[in-house]
């Protein structure tokens, strides 16, 4: 999974796998589902990001497979890159 952001077009694009986009859903005004050939889901953009997402920290918990059970490790990072 990727996360990108543009300052510029303050646009936020989060990649769930890489493919090529044959169709779209708009979830809500500005917020835009890209579909694959099968329909799935391959990323989501966000337009004018930094009005609906918290621009000033950003947290991805990852899921570990350590003894047992399951767990999160936690990445933070303060602020997005430009």
């Amino acid at each position: 999974m990727k996360v990108k952001y543009s300052d510029d077009a303050d646009v936020l694009v989060i990649e769930f796998k890489d493919g090529t986009p044959v169709d779209s859903i708009d979830l809500k005004e500005g917020i835009i589902l890209h579909l694959d050939e099968k329909g799935l889901p391959l990323e989501m953009e966000i337009l004018d990001a930094s009005g609906v997402v918290s621009m000033d920290e950003f947290n991805i918990m990852i899921p570990t497979r350590a003894g047992n059970g399951a767990g999160f490790s936690r990445i933070e990072r303060a602020g997005l890159p430009c």
